[in-house]
């Protein structure tokens, strides 16, 4: 967990002109202690700035976990919009889907389920791989945005096989 000494040397990354360090920089804040909502706070300002997909969804993953870890119920409901909202980035609407259900425990509404079988596709589960989130929810059977998606979504669906041997997959 980052402590106020490691927000106030991350903070500025959020800004930095390498899209890739903005994810980073997201992913390790979003771990940060935050009890006055300040980087939470951070999170969305620069959401309103941010014009990279991919940082995008970093930004709204690392919203819906430092919600995860500071319950936050006006956030959980600006995130459901999220994934609503038509006009945002593909790539940040499926990471607002994905927060979502983490947050939630209602069952998924039928407009997320159609949203996250639109979008989420097999060339983009392979580019949001690039994300902390989704490499540290992928398998070595599936993506990480295919195993959150089956998961969450489709629990009776049974897991793809674990391949340790890259060439069984062309055996079968």
């Amino acid at each position: 967990m980052a402590d106020r000494s490691d927000v106030a040397l991350l903070h500025p990354l959020l800004h930095d002109p390498d899209p890739a360090v903005r994810v980073h920089a997201a992913y390790a804040l979003a771990t940060a202690a935050d009890p006055d909502r300040a980087v939470r706070g951070a999170f969305r300002a620069r959401l309103g700035a941010e014009q990279d997909p991919m940082a995008r969804a970093a930004l709204v993953f690392a919203v819906a976990e430092s919600t995860r870890a500071h319950p936050h119920a006006p956030t959980a409901k600006w995130i459901r919009e999220r994934w609503r909202d038509r006009a945002e980035a593909s790539e940040a609407r499926l990471a607002a889907a994905i927060g979502w259900l983490c947050l939630s425990e209602e069952p998924a509404p039928d407009d997320l389920r159609a949203a996250v079988d639109e979008l989420a596709t097999d060339e983009r589960a392979r580019a949001m791989g690039a994300l902390p989130w989704m490499a540290d929810a992928r398998t070595s059977g599936e993506t990480g945005l295919r195993h959150c998606v089956r998961v969450m979504l489709h629990p009776e669906q049974a897991a793809p096989p674990e391949y340790d041997n890259p060439w069984a997959v062309l055996q079968h």
